[in-house]
Protein backbone atom coordinates (compact mmCIF):
# COMPACT_ATOMS: atom_id res chain seq x y z
CA UNK A 1 0.00 0.00 0.00
CA UNK A 2 1.25 3.11 -1.14
CA UNK A 3 1.72 5.74 1.98
CA UNK A 4 2.11 8.65 0.37
CA UNK A 5 -0.90 9.23 -1.90
CA UNK A 6 -1.56 11.83 -4.34
CA UNK A 7 -5.08 13.40 -3.26
CA UNK A 8 -7.79 14.75 -5.41
CA UNK A 9 -10.35 16.53 -3.47
CA UNK A 10 -13.63 16.90 -5.40
CA UNK A 11 -15.88 20.21 -4.20
CA UNK A 12 -19.18 20.86 -5.47
CA UNK A 13 -20.12 24.49 -5.42
CA UNK A 14 -23.95 25.96 -5.78
CA UNK A 15 -23.99 29.53 -4.51
CA UNK A 16 -20.86 29.41 -2.28
CA UNK A 17 -18.58 32.33 -3.11
CA UNK A 18 -18.34 33.41 0.82
CA UNK A 19 -17.85 29.90 1.92
CA UNK A 20 -15.06 29.06 -0.37
CA UNK A 21 -13.20 31.91 0.16
CA UNK A 22 -12.08 30.41 3.92
CA UNK A 23 -12.96 26.85 2.44
CA UNK A 24 -9.79 26.32 -0.01
CA UNK A 25 -7.83 28.10 1.76
CA UNK A 26 -8.39 25.71 5.09
CA UNK A 27 -8.21 22.67 3.22
CA UNK A 28 -5.25 23.58 1.62
CA UNK A 29 -3.74 24.03 4.91
CA UNK A 30 -5.24 20.80 6.23
CA UNK A 31 -3.79 19.45 3.33
CA UNK A 32 -0.32 20.69 3.10
CA UNK A 33 0.27 19.63 7.16
CA UNK A 34 -0.03 16.25 6.12
CA UNK A 35 2.27 17.02 3.79
CA UNK A 36 0.35 15.34 0.95
CA UNK A 37 0.54 16.36 -2.78
CA UNK A 38 -2.68 17.06 -3.76
CA UNK A 39 -5.58 19.03 -6.47
CA UNK A 40 -8.38 20.27 -5.36
CA UNK A 41 -10.71 20.01 -8.27
CA UNK A 42 -14.03 22.69 -7.60
CA UNK A 43 -17.31 21.87 -9.49
CA UNK A 44 -19.02 25.04 -10.07
CA UNK A 45 -22.86 24.18 -10.19
CA UNK A 46 -24.16 26.37 -12.48
CA UNK A 47 -24.06 29.38 -9.20
CA UNK A 48 -25.35 32.64 -9.51
CA UNK A 49 -22.92 34.75 -7.14
CA UNK A 50 -19.90 35.36 -7.32
CA UNK A 51 -18.51 31.88 -6.74
CA UNK A 52 -16.83 31.53 -10.33
CA UNK A 53 -15.18 35.17 -9.66
CA UNK A 54 -14.06 33.96 -6.53
CA UNK A 55 -12.44 30.92 -7.75
CA UNK A 56 -10.96 32.27 -10.87
CA UNK A 57 -9.27 34.37 -8.27
CA UNK A 58 -7.78 31.22 -6.49
CA UNK A 59 -6.21 29.43 -9.88
CA UNK A 60 -3.07 31.32 -9.55
CA UNK A 61 -2.28 30.48 -5.84
CA UNK A 62 -3.42 26.98 -5.31
CA UNK A 63 -3.15 23.60 -7.01
CA UNK A 64 -7.13 24.21 -8.28
CA UNK A 65 -8.92 23.11 -10.91
CA UNK A 66 -12.33 24.47 -11.76
CA UNK A 67 -14.91 22.95 -13.66
CA UNK A 68 -17.91 25.33 -14.61
CA UNK A 69 -20.96 23.45 -15.72
CA UNK A 70 -23.28 24.65 -18.45
CA UNK A 71 -26.20 25.17 -15.68
CA UNK A 72 -27.30 23.77 -12.18
CA UNK A 73 -27.53 20.09 -12.74
CA UNK A 74 -27.70 19.36 -9.41
CA UNK A 75 -25.10 17.75 -6.39
CA UNK A 76 -25.24 14.21 -7.98
CA UNK A 77 -24.59 15.25 -11.49
CA UNK A 78 -21.74 18.14 -10.21
CA UNK A 79 -20.16 14.98 -8.16
CA UNK A 80 -19.86 12.43 -11.17
CA UNK A 81 -18.28 15.84 -13.40
CA UNK A 82 -15.59 16.16 -10.27
CA UNK A 83 -14.93 12.04 -10.41
CA UNK A 84 -14.51 12.10 -13.90
CA UNK A 85 -11.94 14.69 -13.77
CA UNK A 86 -9.81 13.26 -10.88
CA UNK A 87 -6.17 12.02 -11.50
CA UNK A 88 -5.07 10.66 -7.44
CA UNK A 89 -4.29 7.78 -5.76
CA UNK A 90 -6.93 8.58 -3.35
CA UNK A 91 -10.50 10.75 -4.01
CA UNK A 92 -11.82 13.26 -0.89
CA UNK A 93 -15.51 13.98 -1.40
CA UNK A 94 -16.54 17.09 0.83
CA UNK A 95 -18.74 19.99 0.87
CA UNK A 96 -17.58 23.62 0.65
CA UNK A 97 -19.21 25.08 3.45
CA UNK A 98 -17.88 23.54 6.22
CA UNK A 99 -20.25 20.94 7.33
CA UNK A 100 -17.39 17.98 6.49
CA UNK A 101 -15.32 18.37 9.45
CA UNK A 102 -11.40 19.38 8.02
CA UNK A 103 -10.19 17.39 10.79
CA UNK A 104 -11.63 14.15 10.46
CA UNK A 105 -9.50 13.79 6.68
CA UNK A 106 -5.79 12.31 8.53
CA UNK A 107 -8.16 9.94 10.37
CA UNK A 108 -9.72 8.94 6.78
CA UNK A 109 -6.61 9.04 5.00
CA UNK A 110 -4.72 6.50 7.95
CA UNK A 111 -7.54 3.98 7.59
CA UNK A 112 -7.09 3.84 3.83
CA UNK A 113 -3.26 3.62 4.07
CA UNK A 114 -4.60 0.52 6.73
CA UNK A 115 -6.22 -1.31 3.51
CA UNK A 116 -9.74 0.17 3.33
CA UNK A 117 -10.98 1.30 -0.14
CA UNK A 118 -13.80 3.50 1.16
CA UNK A 119 -13.96 5.56 4.31
CA UNK A 120 -17.52 7.13 4.60
CA UNK A 121 -18.72 9.78 6.95
CA UNK A 122 -21.94 9.13 9.20
CA UNK A 123 -23.83 11.92 10.32
CA UNK A 124 -24.69 12.94 13.73
CA UNK A 125 -28.74 13.59 13.39
CA UNK A 126 -28.94 14.23 17.16
CA UNK A 127 -29.62 17.77 16.29
CA UNK A 128 -32.51 17.63 13.99
CA UNK A 129 -36.26 17.24 14.40
CA UNK A 130 -37.60 14.21 16.05
CA UNK A 131 -39.71 14.35 12.64
CA UNK A 132 -36.99 14.12 10.38
CA UNK A 133 -35.29 11.32 12.08
CA UNK A 134 -38.02 8.93 12.13
CA UNK A 135 -38.73 9.31 8.66
CA UNK A 136 -34.96 9.12 8.17
CA UNK A 137 -34.53 6.26 9.59
CA UNK A 138 -37.69 4.19 8.19
CA UNK A 139 -36.68 5.16 4.54
CA UNK A 140 -33.34 3.67 5.16
CA UNK A 141 -35.34 0.73 6.78
CA UNK A 142 -37.80 0.22 3.89
CA UNK A 143 -34.52 0.83 1.21
CA UNK A 144 -32.39 -1.82 2.71
CA UNK A 145 -35.23 -4.09 3.64
CA UNK A 146 -35.95 -3.92 -0.18
CA UNK A 147 -33.09 -3.36 -1.98
CA UNK A 148 -29.70 -6.51 -2.52
CA UNK A 149 -27.47 -3.99 -1.31
CA UNK A 150 -26.77 -2.90 1.92
CA UNK A 151 -26.80 1.42 1.98
CA UNK A 152 -25.08 2.41 5.25
CA UNK A 153 -27.80 4.74 7.32
CA UNK A 154 -26.88 8.34 7.52
CA UNK A 155 -23.43 7.65 5.58
CA UNK A 156 -23.37 10.74 2.90
CA UNK A 157 -20.89 11.97 0.10
CA UNK A 158 -18.18 12.98 2.90
CA UNK A 159 -15.97 10.35 1.97
CA UNK A 160 -12.70 8.90 1.04
CA UNK A 161 -11.91 6.78 -2.35
CA UNK A 162 -9.67 4.80 -3.16
CA UNK A 163 -8.93 4.99 -7.59
CA UNK A 164 -10.44 1.90 -8.33
CA UNK A 165 -13.76 2.72 -6.61
CA UNK A 166 -13.98 5.85 -8.23
CA UNK A 167 -12.67 3.86 -11.85
CA UNK A 168 -15.78 1.63 -10.87
CA UNK A 169 -18.04 4.11 -9.93
CA UNK A 170 -17.05 6.10 -13.34
CA UNK A 171 -17.96 3.24 -15.49
CA UNK A 172 -21.77 3.07 -14.28
CA UNK A 173 -23.70 4.28 -17.33
CA UNK A 174 -26.89 5.39 -15.22
CA UNK A 175 -27.32 9.07 -15.87
CA UNK A 176 -29.86 9.35 -12.82
CA UNK A 177 -27.76 9.08 -9.82
CA UNK A 178 -28.42 8.15 -6.01
CA UNK A 179 -24.61 8.44 -4.99
CA UNK A 180 -25.28 6.65 -1.94
CA UNK A 181 -26.70 4.19 -3.70
CA UNK A 182 -23.73 3.98 -6.43
CA UNK A 183 -20.96 3.82 -3.77
CA UNK A 184 -22.28 0.80 -2.07
CA UNK A 185 -23.19 -1.02 -5.00
CA UNK A 186 -19.96 -0.98 -6.52
CA UNK A 187 -18.67 -2.84 -3.37
CA UNK A 188 -14.83 -2.89 -2.07
CA UNK A 189 -13.70 -2.94 1.96
CA UNK A 190 -15.27 0.14 3.45
CA UNK A 191 -15.42 1.61 6.73
CA UNK A 192 -17.26 4.56 8.50
CA UNK A 193 -16.35 7.07 10.58
CA UNK A 194 -18.86 8.96 12.57
CA UNK A 195 -18.85 13.36 12.91
CA UNK A 196 -21.00 16.20 13.75
CA UNK A 197 -22.05 17.91 11.13
CA UNK A 198 -21.14 21.93 11.50
CA UNK A 199 -22.56 24.92 10.84
CA UNK A 200 -23.12 26.37 7.55
CA UNK A 201 -20.40 29.93 7.69
CA UNK A 202 -22.34 31.64 5.47
CA UNK A 203 -25.41 31.06 3.43
CA UNK A 204 -28.32 28.67 3.16
CA UNK A 205 -28.27 25.61 1.95
CA UNK A 206 -30.12 25.05 -1.49
CA UNK A 207 -31.13 21.39 -0.45
CA UNK A 208 -34.31 21.71 0.65
CA UNK A 209 -37.51 19.82 1.39
CA UNK A 210 -38.41 19.08 -2.21
CA UNK A 211 -34.86 18.41 -3.36
CA UNK A 212 -34.58 16.15 -0.15
CA UNK A 213 -38.09 14.26 -1.39
CA UNK A 214 -36.80 13.73 -5.53
CA UNK A 215 -33.22 12.43 -3.90
CA UNK A 216 -35.40 9.47 -1.89
CA UNK A 217 -37.99 8.81 -4.70
CA UNK A 218 -34.60 8.21 -7.18
CA UNK A 219 -33.08 5.73 -4.72
CA UNK A 220 -36.25 3.82 -4.32
CA UNK A 221 -36.56 3.89 -7.75
CA UNK A 222 -33.26 2.77 -8.44
CA UNK A 223 -31.90 0.17 -5.97
CA UNK A 224 -35.90 -1.33 -5.81
CA UNK A 225 -38.68 -2.51 -7.26
CA UNK A 226 -41.08 -2.20 -3.79
CA UNK A 227 -43.41 0.16 -5.15
CA UNK A 228 -44.35 -2.65 -8.01
CA UNK A 229 -44.10 -5.27 -5.60
CA UNK A 230 -46.16 -3.14 -3.44
CA UNK A 231 -49.16 -2.00 -6.28
CA UNK A 232 -49.69 -5.80 -7.27
CA UNK A 233 -49.91 -7.04 -3.31
CA UNK A 234 -52.39 -3.99 -3.00
CA UNK A 235 -54.21 -4.53 -6.10
CA UNK A 236 -54.35 -8.55 -5.31
CA UNK A 237 -55.76 -7.93 -1.67
CA UNK A 238 -58.73 -5.33 -3.20
CA UNK A 239 -59.34 -7.78 -5.82
CA UNK A 240 -60.08 -10.44 -2.81
CA UNK A 241 -62.24 -7.52 -0.80
CA UNK A 242 -64.32 -6.94 -4.05
CA UNK A 243 -65.59 -10.94 -4.46
CA UNK A 244 -65.73 -11.25 -0.60
CA UNK A 245 -68.08 -8.49 -1.41
CA UNK A 246 -69.44 -9.65 -4.13
CA UNK A 247 -70.32 -12.87 -2.56
CA UNK A 248 -72.03 -11.20 0.52
CA UNK A 249 -73.83 -8.99 -1.51
CA UNK A 250 -75.07 -12.37 -3.39
CA UNK A 251 -76.12 -14.08 -0.37
CA UNK A 252 -78.17 -11.04 0.84
CA UNK A 253 -79.85 -11.21 -2.35
CA UNK A 254 -80.82 -14.78 -1.89
CA UNK A 255 -82.23 -14.38 1.53
CA UNK A 256 -84.05 -10.69 1.87
CA UNK A 257 -84.23 -10.15 -2.36
CA UNK A 258 -83.39 -7.30 -4.54
CA UNK A 259 -82.92 -4.13 -2.67
CA UNK A 260 -82.44 -0.67 -3.99
CA UNK A 261 -78.19 -0.07 -3.85
CA UNK A 262 -77.22 2.61 -1.90
CA UNK A 263 -76.01 6.20 -3.38
CA UNK A 264 -73.19 5.89 -1.12
CA UNK A 265 -71.78 2.70 -1.28
CA UNK A 266 -71.72 3.24 -4.95
CA UNK A 267 -69.57 6.64 -4.97
CA UNK A 268 -67.29 5.33 -2.16
CA UNK A 269 -66.37 2.09 -3.97
CA UNK A 270 -65.70 4.11 -7.29
CA UNK A 271 -63.71 6.99 -5.69
CA UNK A 272 -61.66 4.02 -3.40
CA UNK A 273 -60.57 2.38 -6.55
CA UNK A 274 -60.10 4.88 -8.87
CA UNK A 275 -58.04 6.86 -6.55
CA UNK A 276 -55.76 3.20 -6.27
CA UNK A 277 -55.28 2.89 -10.12
CA UNK A 278 -54.38 6.37 -10.55
CA UNK A 279 -51.58 6.07 -7.55
CA UNK A 280 -50.78 2.90 -9.31
CA UNK A 281 -50.12 4.66 -12.58
CA UNK A 282 -47.98 7.26 -11.05
CA UNK A 283 -46.08 4.96 -9.35
CA UNK A 284 -45.14 2.91 -13.03
CA UNK A 285 -45.16 6.24 -14.51
CA UNK A 286 -41.84 6.69 -12.22
CA UNK A 287 -39.88 3.91 -13.44
CA UNK A 288 -41.42 4.85 -17.16
CA UNK A 289 -39.64 8.01 -16.65
CA UNK A 290 -36.29 7.21 -15.40
CA UNK A 291 -36.44 4.49 -18.41
CA UNK A 292 -37.14 7.25 -20.90
CA UNK A 293 -34.21 9.31 -19.52
CA UNK A 294 -31.81 6.52 -19.80
CA UNK A 295 -32.79 5.45 -22.82
CA UNK A 296 -32.44 9.20 -24.16
CA UNK A 297 -28.67 8.67 -23.19
CA UNK A 298 -27.77 12.40 -22.87
CA UNK A 299 -25.18 13.71 -21.00
CA UNK A 300 -25.01 13.65 -17.17
CA UNK A 301 -23.44 17.02 -17.17
CA UNK A 302 -22.10 19.43 -19.71
CA UNK A 303 -18.91 21.66 -18.88
CA UNK A 304 -18.57 25.08 -20.30
CA UNK A 305 -15.55 25.80 -19.30
CA UNK A 306 -12.20 25.03 -17.11
CA UNK A 307 -9.71 26.76 -15.88
CA UNK A 308 -6.73 25.09 -14.10
CA UNK A 309 -3.24 26.68 -13.09
CA UNK A 310 0.12 24.51 -13.83
CA UNK A 311 1.15 24.45 -10.44
CA UNK A 312 -1.67 21.63 -9.75
CA UNK A 313 0.22 19.58 -13.04
CA UNK A 314 3.83 20.68 -11.33
CA UNK A 315 2.45 18.65 -8.10
CA UNK A 316 1.58 15.72 -9.83
CA UNK A 317 4.33 15.52 -12.09
CA UNK A 318 6.72 15.83 -8.94
CA UNK A 319 5.51 13.26 -7.19
CA UNK A 320 5.18 11.00 -9.99
CA UNK A 321 9.10 11.13 -10.46
CA UNK A 322 9.80 11.35 -6.77
CA UNK A 323 7.06 8.21 -5.39
CA UNK A 324 7.48 4.75 -7.33
CA UNK A 325 3.79 3.38 -7.79
CA UNK A 326 3.07 0.05 -6.11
Amino acid sequence: MQLTPFLSCVVPAYNEAENLKKFIPALAANLEQQQLSYEIIVVDDGSRDDTLHVLQSMVDHYPLVVLELSRNFGKEAALSAGLDRVRGDITLLIDADFQHPLDAIPTMVNLWKNGYDMVYGIRDRSSESWLKRILTNNYYKVLNMSSPIDIPENAGDFRLMDAKVVDAVRRLPEKNRYMKGLYAWVGFKSIGIHFSEQQRQFGQSSFNGKALFRLAMSGLTGFTDLPLRLSIYLGALLALSAMGYGIWVLIETLIEGIRVPGWATLVIGLTLLGGIQLLFLGIVGEYIARIYAEVKNRPKYIVSSEYSHVKAAHQLQDFDQHVSKP
